[in-house]
């Protein structure tokens, strides 16, 4: 019912757009402004309207310790439809870029135009410099400030705009893309947070940056190069030092997390950076070294997603450089298949799986929370349903389920691990979740657990 409730809501909304008055010129944008206010941490410093469609807006948070930059595309007739909702693209930038570049340098307004979208591109990095690399850096302490981008991006942006604007406030009614830096953005967002998009796309992206042994070296150097000559921090600023933080290079590396992206729709473009049609005659030496180095890592995740059996659409054009004429192309090319997702988006997954590095996660419901937190390790949790799971941690495990039973339901939790089998009795809460935690796991451990009625 909530798919085809959707797509009825894009229909009417295509409709109504079809029907809108054109964009006016001399007397200013037409129609009611939409009023942003402060939500969610995130703290509206200035709106300017710059047309009938968009937004300028600057933003502060306590999360990256300065205000930065969000522009936001509506819908042609927006205001007009007051009872409309609309999925929503989050567009991210590369290395180096603005919130406006997909505006000014990647013909993103026409090619939105008369879509039932709304399209939010934020900065992600201050004021054009090298960028944040979409992560919570490791070295929080630097001349930069806190620099915690996948708090500001996920935690409080996303909230932030189904807060102020009529979106379609769910994973059936979200997407992500970006272009290079960014286009690792957009995968590694959506592998550490599958249950809030149902389509991701990297354009001329660095999906791979720590699965490929080879390919790996070159994302060392690039991330380590933005960070000292972009940034002006220290090199190891980001992720850390890739030999004493190595995993958590590997926690927020889309190939490496990839088998979190089962089920969702995703698209990569690519080129070799041999020049294209889309090239001046001198073409920049810079754009085609950048586009091979993206090629590599796009290649290497594209066959981490193939023996993995998860589908996407590849698209590796070949001639071409890393510059904003492909990269508008690609998206050109891409919404008219995003818009289709929106439509009839695939359905969550029966059963949860994910795998994570962090020392305590909350996913499609599921809450994971390990002891020692210290010592990071992966974990991951396989064919969770309401009946069991499996689940290979080291430590002490606390897990809460999502709310799939009657409150006060009292259950059986039998947990088996090698030969050892114990179980005990509980009852889910007034939420209808239940939370136990397991006997503590020497080393890495996959423990099998099973949720029945007494």
């Amino acid at each position: 019912m909530r798919t085809r409730a959707l797509a009825i809501t894009l229909t009417l909304a295509t409709t109504s757009a079809g029907l809108a008055a054109p964009a006016h010129a001399a007397g200013g944008p037409a129609g009611r402004a939409v009023r942003f206010t402060d939500a969610g941490g995130v703290h509206v410093v200035n709106v300017r309207r710059v047309d009938d469609r968009q937004y300028a807006l600057r933003v502060s948070t306590a999360a990256l310790g300065r205000a930065v930059d969000v522009r936001v595309l509506l819908p042609t007739g927006y205001d007009r439809g007051p009872r409309a909702r609309f999925p929503v693209l989050y567009l991210f930038h590369g290395t180096s870029g603005r919130a406006s570049d997909w505006v000014d340098r990647g013909d993103a307004e026409r090619t939105t135009a008369g879509r039932p979208l709304i399209t939010v591109m934020p900065d992600g990095g201050f004021d054009g410099n090298g960028g944040g690399w979409y992560t919570d850096w490791a070295d929080p302490r630097t001349r930069l400030g806190p620099s915690r981008w996948e708090t500001f991006h996920v935690n409080q942006l996303i909230p932030w705009i189904d807060r102020n604007l009529r979106t379609v406030p769910g994973r059936e009614g979200r997407a992500i893309a970006g272009l290079s830096q960014g286009g690792f953005g957009a995968m590694s967002y959506a592998a550490r947070h599958p249950e809030l998009f149902v389509s991701a796309a990297s354009f001329s992206g660095a999906p791979d940056i720590a699965h490929d042994p080879i390919v790996s070296v070159g994302a060392t150097g690039v991330v380590s190069y933005v960070a000292a000559a972009g940034d002006g921090v220290h090199p190891d600023a980001i992720f850390g030092s890739r030999l004493g933080n190595a995993i958590n290079w590997r926690g927020h590396d889309p190939a490496t997390l990839a088998p979190n992206l089962r089920g969702m729709r995703l698209a990569l473009h690519t080129a070799t950076g041999v020049p294209g049609p889309l090239d001046p005659p001198v073409p920049d030496p810079a754009a085609m070294g950048i586009e091979a180095l993206t090629h590599a890592s796009t290649v290497s995740f594209h066959r981490r997603l193939d023996a993995l059996e998860i589908p996407s659409h590849y698209d590796d054009y070949v001639l071409g450089t890393h510059t904003f004429p492909y990269w508008a192309r690609d998206l050109r090319r891409h919404i008219g298949p995003l818009m289709r997702t929106f439509a009839a988006p695939p359905r969550p997954p029966a059963k949860v799986s994910y795998l994570s590095a962090d020392p305590a996660w909350t996913q499609w419901g599921w809450t994971v929370s390990l002891k020692p937190s210290k010592a990071r390790r992966f974990s991951a949790l396989t064919d969770a349903s309401a009946t069991g799971f499996a689940l290979r941690a080291a430590g002490t495990a606390t897990v809460t389920t999502p709310a799939s039973y009657r409150p006060g339901t009292r259950v059986v939790i039998a947990v088996t691990r090698g030969r050892t089998r114990t179980a005990f009795r509980t009852a889910a809460g007034p939420s209808g979740r239940l939370t136990f935690t397991m006997p503590p796991a020497r080393g890495t451990t996959t423990t099998l657990v099973t949720i029945s009625r007494p």
